[in-house]
């Protein structure tokens, strides 16, 4: 009996651990995203000056941070980033700057989209009611004006599309679409202060028709996350960057973080040695390059990386550099001098 129930156990521990390891992997795997602004020039007429793009968006980031399929980029990061860019609102929906932004972000993918329909309908309507002079009571104990009852309401209707964009080929990897409409009771106004994420706003005619829509949009995109191609960790694996400074055993180069480069890498310095030109055209179609040396990096920032050799020496300013997996060359490693070639070691 006891071997029994220790069998048991040990298959409950095993069920166990196969159902929390399948989810770790899963939340290991999230594809990085950064979604931009919504252009809304569609429906500047019935928002005036409040900016629903980023209103939406900023709905849209929380109910994706929720959800979990995806690893979504700090909207103050993404703020930074748009405005030393320069970004502006004509940017919105154009896919190369999308692109350029996603880079920079270090994401695999990008999100943009556009509000093609934002409405608020306001009705407002009276029925004549017999009484007598002064006012008449209603259910509650309130009191109405003499003669008439008000009817107030508002209908809204929003639609949204949005595109998943691969920074790297530009490729739309997915659309989606979302719609919303709701009608209530009571006074309702825009305003450019409206906290998107709010309840007040949320529990408005429009925000009851925006999280409509906006709920659609994050079924679709979590649909589409298999999609996605792991940009971030391809673009880690294939490092390549210059020599753009030596000072004895350190070097610089001009690729950082941003670039996939972090603490602990160590990256191959490469010269090319010779230049394969097309006799047609004289079109350099392959260069041929030689291994100088190891490269260990031990500091890296956005744009740029610091490193101390570890093997091989005579690494030059304009050198090339690439990602490799450890410290092992098969290459020849060219002395100092570019004399005798030395192997590796």
């Amino acid at each position: 009996m006891k071997l029994r129930s220790l069998c048991a156990s040990l298959v409950a521990l095993l069920v166990v651990a196969g159902m929390m390891f399948p989810l770790a992997a899963k939340a290991g795997d999230k594809r990085k995203v950064a979604i931009l602004p919504f252009e809304y020039g569609a429906v500047t007429a019935n928002v005036g000056t409040v900016d629903v793009g980023k209103g939406i968006v900023s709905m849209l980031i929380t109910k994706l941070v929720q959800d979990g399929t995806y690893s979504v980029i700090d909207r103050q990061m993404l703020d930074s980033i748009l405005k030393e860019q320069n970004f502006s609102v004509s940017d919105r929906a154009d896919q190369s700057t999308a692109c350029k932004i996603g880079k920079l972000l270090s994401v695999d993918a990008i999100i943009v989209g556009t509000v093609s329909q934002f409405g608020v309908e306001h009705h407002s309507s009276s029925v004549s009611v017999p009484g007598v002079a002064g006012y008449i009571p209603y259910a509650g104990g309130a009191l109405s004006s003499l003669g008439s009852l008000h009817h107030r309401s508002a209908d809204a209707k929003v639609a949204i599309e949005a595109r998943l964009i691969d920074i790297n080929t530009g490729e739309i990897l997915a659309t989606a679409t979302g719609t919303g409409e709701s009608k209530t009771k009571g006074n309702w106004h825009m305003s450019a202060d409206w906290d998107w994420n709010s309840s007040d706003f949320t529990t408005s005619v429009a925000g009851e028709a925006v999280v409509a829509a906006v709920d659609q949009l994050v079924g679709q995109l979590d649909s589409a996350a298999t999609k996605i191609p792991d940009n971030q960790s391809l673009a880690a694996a294939n490092v390549q960057g210059k020599v753009a400074d030596v000072t004895g055993n350190t070097i610089i180069i001009n690729v950082g973080k941003k670039n996939g480069v972090k603490v602990g890498d160590n990256l191959k310095v490469e010269r090319v040695t010779k230049q394969v030109k097309d006799p047609t055209s004289g079109k350099v179609i392959k260069e041929i390059t030689s291994a100088v040396a190891i490269l260990n990096i031990t500091d890296a920032d956005a744009d740029t990386a610091t490193g101390t050799i570890l093997k091989g020496a005579g690494a030059r300013v304009g050198d090339l550099v690439k990602k490799v997996a450890s410290t092992e060359v098969s290459a020849i490693v060219l002395t100092p001098l570019g004399g005798s070639a030395a192997k590796t070691k």
